[in-house]
């Protein structure tokens, strides 16, 4: 997986040269993390609060819920870990709080402050849960087979050696983000050699970071079995997301089926619709024209589903498995899916769903036909007829009229959300945040 990151100082989306010299900034952060969603997670970082400078807070929380964000710098509490999953943050990136701790002497220069902080790790496992928590082991190279431990931002030493410490935080992590601090911005190529001792030493999963700069870095990455952090090299446009993105696939696993990779797709509401195989071409395709595209194996050629029927399937997202060797193509169908005329290939009929309930609510709304109720329903009516349906459904005395007033209920608040341009996704996000919240 290739993850793109969003550095964030002083309100602004910037890229710095070894963590000090400023190389460029934008403004259009949620431009951004709209764009690179589409490619894989968004490491969004916080550089002020990592060097106790301030805090961009407010300008990441919208970023949150616009894509699959994981979230570090600064983050030295529980408590502020916890907050940032209730809004909506994937996962958390933990650094200088991971080997800090003043309760006992440690490893560090001169027997100061810094090692493994175990009680704060065990802390943020049991608030967030291990599979959420990141550890950014960001080293430089001090000599030859010693890479130190870095923290604030990069600018403190802690004496603390990069694979002793990435073995000892392991137990609390899913994953290491490992940053090549002496080449990081300078697009001079991620150091291999500190990536291979840690994914001999570690099992967890592994992102490397740190003057990546050309794609047969990534596949070389890739086929250590890690992923790719990239900054500097995107920004400046010497590396194209979609190619990161084909370029750190499987490929050679994938070589007994003539070089496909299976593609499954599913519907931002999580149902199945189909699978087939894709090539570096289709994906490429995928990209370039916003639709799903495969490889046909009948027909030998390249096939864009829908490209005859007007069935096709508008790209929301591509991820990819834990083996780098199967794409999961989340995808907007503008029609039935399989060949048979049925909505999916492992089903007939749509599953009726909040989120379809409000399709078909839109596009009576956008395209009201003769004598629709649904039409008709204007701010006023529909508030009316909420307030009713609730007095309705409170004085409901047995299941089946709780269920047919719940129902009244449901689509009445579903033409008022509609109306307002909100959609059932923000209402779910909204109840997923309170329930992270607790």
């Amino acid at each position: 997986m290739v993850i793109a990151s969003i550095d964030i100082q002083n309100g602004k989306v910037v890229q710095l040269k070894q963590g000090d010299e400023l190389i460029l900034q934008r403004d259009n952060a949620p431009d951004l993390a709209a764009q690179f969603d589409i490619y894989g997670e968004i490491a969004v970082i916080d550089l002020d609060a990592a060097m106790n400078k301030g805090s961009n807070l407010e300008m990441i929380k919208p970023l949150l819920r616009k894509a699959e964000c994981r979230v570090g710098g600064g983050i030295r509490t529980v408590r502020q870990a916890g907050e940032l999953v209730s809004l909506g943050a994937r996962k958390i990136i933990v650094g200088s709080g991971a080997f800090r701790d003043p309760a006992k002497k440690g490893a560090g220069i001169d027997g100061g402050e810094f090692a493994v902080n175990i009680p704060f790790l065990e802390e943020m496992t049991k608030k967030i849960g291990r599979q959420r928590l990141i550890v950014a082991v960001d080293a430089r190279a001090v000599n030859t087979g010693f890479n130190e431990i870095v923290v604030d931002g990069w600018k403190t030493p802690t004496g603390l050696d990069l694979i002793k410490a990435a073995k000892a935080v392991e137990p609390y992590a899913s994953e290491l983000l490992f940053t090549c601090v002496e080449r990081e911005g300078t697009m001079t190529g991620i150091d291999p050699e500190p990536v291979r001792k840690l994914r001999e030493e570690v099992n967890c999963q592994i992102t490397a970071a740190g003057g990546v700069s050309t794609l047969g870095e990534i596949e070389d990455m890739a086929a250590l079995g890690c992923d790719v952090q990239l900054g500097m090299a995107l920004y400046t446009g010497k590396i194209n997301l979609a190619d990161a993105f084909i370029a750190s696939l499987n490929w050679k696993k994938c070589r007994e089926w003539g070089y496909l990779i299976p593609v499954i797709v599913q519907t931002p509401d999580g149902q199945v619709l189909m699978t087939g195989f894709a090539d570096k071409e289709a994906l490429a395709e995928t990209f370039k024209r916003g639709n799903v595209c495969f490889h046909s194996r009948t027909r030998d050629k390249l096939w864009m589903k829908g490209e005859t029927s007007g069935s096709v399937l508008k790209l929301v997202r591509l991820r990819v498995d834990c083996d780098r060797d199967a794409v999961l193509a989340v995808a907007q169908p503008a029609g039935p899916v399989c060949h048979t005329g049925a909505w999916s290939c492992f089903s007939a009929n749509r599953n009726y769903t909040l989120e379809y309930l409000q399709d078909i609510i839109k596009e009576r709304l956008r395209n009201p036909a003769p004598g629709s109720y649904t039409a008709a329903l204007d701010d006023g009516l529909v508030r009316e007829k909420i307030m009713e349906e609730a007095k309705e459904l409170c004085e409901a005395k047995d299941r089946g009229e709780i269920i047919w007033e719940a129902a009244d209920l449901l689509y009445f608040t579903t033409v008022l959300a509609s109306r307002a341009d909100v959609t059932i996704k923000e209402i779910l996000d909204e109840l997923d945040r309170r329930h992270s919240k607790q």
